[in-house]
């Protein structure tokens, strides 16, 4: 039962690594580059005003 706790253990640590790797900080230059190669219509409302705020009025 042991091996399988640590698999398990070892199988979300590997997930929540590659998702939080994936993250770019709002505002910094490499989120403003996502977000501006992502389709204007997938933006939500909360990433359309940080865009805004972050980089076009810096």
């Amino acid at each position: 039962m042991k091996t399988h706790y640590r698999i398990f253990l070892a199988s979300m640590t590997g997930v929540l690594f590659l998702a939080l790797s994936g993250c770019a900080q709002v505002g910094s230059e490499r989120w403003c580059n996502n977000m501006k190669d992502k389709a204007k219509t997938d933006w939500t409302a909360g990433e359309a005003a940080d865009f805004a705020k972050h980089c076009i009025l810096k």
